[in-house]
């Protein structure tokens, strides 16, 4: 991995002292909703903060509030995020619901700053996937401009998440240490300097010295108060990142891992632990103040971090979650059985959750029953922070001549949220024209949801006019630079594929393909495992597939190869290999839509739910 030279590391130490100088702290107000462990208070007879001492001065009182503000999932989205994705839906006491715009490093900057103010004590952590399928203003330039965002937002530390091995372990080496791209050079006169903040990646490690390839855990301190952090992502990541991304990597168990470094803190003295986690769970309401612990402690909330939680030992005191891009703060019991917050916030910097840790300076611990937690919307309505938009120009800028290239038009808003949306349909109908081109007797497409990162808008972003689909937001939809495979399959692996959807690796969580015109078939959400997928349903034009007969198939580079738990994806022959999924997305814009002929929302229609 590359090293940053001897003359560079005192200077990156100097600049993570200028930024802890430097730091600005302020208020903030917005919706929240609380969730707190229990009613316990801290004993009456030991303040929080610092006491007076008699003759002047101060003295540590024995409890410490800590602010510890934390997100997750940023992916790059410096400005706020089109459509569905920036926005966020909070719960009224009515029980309605009203959506709010949300997002944008401009005002992420400008709330954390603002909680800040008056905090002597704060810490600001991430659980991941700061990186990785980002829009083009930061994607295009291998993600150096969030990079510098999160330096000037003064993110403490961050865990890895998978999306942070997109370009490889080198590539994330470069982004902690500095240094300009081995391939694309310096963007501009000034060398990138790297991350302020570590990367914590406890459960990576290399194959071949066993050892984890970036920091396992660092401690945060200020003036006798330690916390320590154990960052890790999900162990399945080999099965949602690229081959070529874990190569050389091995990722390990979360429990196991956590477990084994809260131990190793401990022995240092550091009784009080955050584990940021890159992995997640799905809460009953997709509203962000949805009380998941009504009515018991964690009943709202499900998915893999339930499991998890249970079985991290009580010496940890939070947990920072992320990956599922859900809203929620919970408490689930530890193996004591003792509550213990986990906490989401989303995705795209459009919350950011504020947590009180009480610490106990005679014992070095957190106490637990005095922990409190709020998920906050990062609204759009407080003043932008200068500093980001003088960087977001600056990119904005460098990037223009490339993003705002107009590749098609539309004639309203195409979606990507859905089990079938409308926007997976235009791609895989774009991703079987372009197959067609490569041999004509390709018969259908799929494509992964995960791949679709963002909806096409039709609200002009930046004075295109209305419809008009720039480069930039199609990078922003698919910034993976995959390429567009052919493969033949039979037939009854074409319905074993389908069957994946809801089986193995996707039992628990389905990742229903998006299908091209032509292929239709019945989910039938009300049965289990795989007769959820109704064989005799499954047809092509009207025929039902033959489970002996030959289907010519396009998939993106990342499904070609078993991505996202398909693994009979992998086995088909008679490979060629296309241009990358954006140009063909590109080509077919291009071809089918003008601004006096816009492509409608596709109906959504190919795939009949039954529920």
């Amino acid at each position: 991995m590359p090293a940053t030279s001897p003359a560079a590391a005192p200077a990156h130490q100097e600049r993570r002292r200028r930024r802890n100088t430097r730091r600005l702290v302020a208020f903030t107000a917005g919706v929240a909703a609380v969730g707190a462990l229990a009613a316990a208070m801290v004993p009456g007879s030991a303040s929080a903060g610092e006491n007076h001492r008699e003759g002047g001065g101060h003295w540590p009182g024995r409890y410490q509030d800590v602010q510890l503000l934390s997100f997750n999932d940023l992916h790059g989205n410096l400005e706020p995020p089109a459509g569905s994705s920036g926005r966020v839906t909070e719960l009224q006491h009515d029980g309605t619901t009203k959506t709010i715009d949300a997002g944008g490093a401009e005002y992420l900057a400008t709330h954390l700053r603002q909680a800040r103010k008056g905090e002597k004590y704060s810490i600001t952590a991430a659980g991941g996937d700061m990186v990785g399928a980002s829009p083009l203003i930061s994607g295009l330039f291998h993600d150096e401009p969030t990079i510098e965002a999160l330096n000037k937002l003064d993110l403490d530390v961050t865990s890895v998440g998978n999306h942070e091995f997109d370009e490889g372990a080198k590539e994330l080496a470069r982004l902690q240490k500095g240094g300009c791209h081995p391939k694309d050079g310096c963007y501009t006169d000034e060398e990138f300097e790297g991350a302020d903040f570590p990367y914590l990646a406890a459960n990576v490690l290399d194959e071949k010295t066993k050892k984890p390839i970036l920091k396992p855990y660092w401690v945060w301190k200020k003036n006798g108060v330690k916390v320590g952090f154990i960052g890790v992502t999900l162990e399945g990541t080999p099965d949602i990142v690229s081959a070529e991304g874990v190569k050389g990597l091995t990722f390990k168990d979360e429990v196991e891992t956590i477990n084994k470094y809260a131990k190793v803190l401990q022995r240092q003295g550091v009784k009080s632990i955050v584990a940021l986690i890159h992995e997640g769970g799905f809460p009953a309401s997709t509203s962000y103040n949805y009380d998941c612990d009504a009515p018991g402690a964690g009943d709202g909330v499900s998915g893999p971090i339930v499991d998890i939680a249970k079985n991290i030992t009580p010496q940890v005191d939070a947990l920072v979650t992320g990956h599922t891009h859900a809203p929620y703060v919970c408490t689930i019991d530890d193996p004591a059985g003792k509550p213990r917050m986990v906490t989401s916030a989303a995705s795209f910097g459009r919350l950011y959750t504020d947590t009180t840790l009480t610490y106990d300076r005679l014992t070095g611990d957190i106490a637990r029953t005095a922990v409190k937690s709020a998920n906050h919307v990062v609204t759009r309505d407080v003043p932008k922070a200068p500093d980001m938009t003088e960087l977001i120009s600056k990119w904005n800028t460098l990037a223009a001549p490339i993003g705002n290239r107009a590749i098609g038009h539309i004639s309203g808003d195409i979606g990507n949220t859905g089990t079938e949306s409308p926007l997976g349909d235009l791609i895989a109908d774009a991703q079987l024209a372009h197959g067609k081109q490569l041999d004509p007797e390709t018969d259908l497409a799929l494509m992964n949801p995960g791949g679709i990162r963002a909806p096409l808008t039709y609200a002009a972003k930046a004075g295109e006019g209305d419809g008009v689909v720039t480069y930039a937001e199609g990078f922003t939809v698919q910034p993976f630079a995959n390429t567009v495979n052919l493969q033949n399959f039979t037939g009854a692996q074409l319905i074993q594929i389908l069957k994946e959807q809801v089986t193995g690796a996707n039992a628990a969580a389905p990742k229903v393909l998006q299908v091209s015109s032509g292929l239709t078939y019945t989910l039938d959400l009300t049965k289990s495992g795989a007769d959820r997928v109704v064989t005799d349903s499954i047809k092509l034009n009207g025929q039902a597939i033959d489970p002996a007969a030959t289907y010519r198939v396009a998939t993106n580079s990342f499904l070609a190869g078993g991505g996202d738990g398909f693994p009979t994806l992998g086995q088909g022959t008679d490979d060629v290999v296309g241009a990358d999924d954006l140009t063909a997305l590109e080509q077919y814009l291009t071809a089918n839509s003008s601004a006096t002929n816009p492509i409608a929302p596709p109906k959504a229609d190919r795939i009949t739910i039954v529920s």
